[in-house]
């Protein structure tokens, strides 16, 4: 299963804001198996996030999208999504009727808030307001931290691909005089070797057969000057 990440909101682009929900969203879909191959921050904006949710349920299983849910001027994610799927934007029952059961009367809440793309299945929000939506592979969280996890939570069994297994070694030699080690353990061993300068340089060995990773990580822990 291969994913794709879209974080919504100016104050993320404008670095006022971590971008903490996509980085949360990675390591839960990584650890599940799922190939994340894209990650990308769009602007509250109805066509940037129409363009970019076409374009990615086009290629991926699945996209993610987080940020903009709400029923104030700036929330426009929902929106987004419609004009992508070809959808018009149409209020809820069952959302508005689980708003209703935990407490909020339809008085009390501002209209559009449980307004999702026509056919979607509503995701219900346990700790804030505005609910989320799937329908065609997308699925619409909130930005809020706590609201995204907690929703996305609801649907991770949905999630799912072959488990990758992952060791790191720490060499204390430049990178370009392990190039003929990483070419040899890669020619080896079925793995991925990525390579991360610093200080020293971190050697990540990744495959989907832990016996096979473990092999490559003890050959070549053999063959490097290893950090203290």
């Amino acid at each position: 299963m291969n994913v794709a990440i879209v974080t919504v909101g100016d104050e993320l682009l404008a670095g006022r804001t971590t971008n903490t929900n996509a980085t949360w969203l990675s390591e839960q879909l990584t650890e599940r198996g799922v190939s994340v191959e894209r990650v990308t921050t769009v602007p509250d904006r109805v066509g940037d996030i129409a363009r970019v949710v076409n374009e990615y349920r086009a290629e991926y299983d699945a996209v993610l999208v987080t940020g903009g849910l709400g029923p104030t001027h700036d929330d426009v994610t929902m929106e987004g999504v419609a004009a992508a799927l070809g959808r018009s934007l149409e209020e809820h029952a069952d959302a508005l009727a689980w708003l209703e059961a935990n407490g909020y009367s339809r008085a009390e809440l501002t209209n559009g808030t449980a307004d999702v793309p026509a056919g979607a299945r509503p995701l219900h929000n346990e700790i804030g307001v505005a609910p989320g939506a799937v329908l065609e592979g997308v699925y619409v969280f909130p930005g809020v931290p706590s609201e995204m996890k907690a929703m996305f939570e609801s649907v991770a069994d949905e999630f799912s691909g072959t488990p990758t297994y992952r060791t790191v070694i720490v060499a204390e030699e430049p990178e370009s005089a392990l190039l003929d080690r990483i070419d040899a353990v890669r020619e080896r061993f079925e793995v991925t070797v990525g390579s991360y300068p610093g200080e020293s340089v971190r050697l990540a060995l990744e495959g989907t057969d832990e016996e096979t990773v473990s092999a490559a990580a003890a050959w070549l822990r053999d063959r490097v000057e290893l950090a203290e």
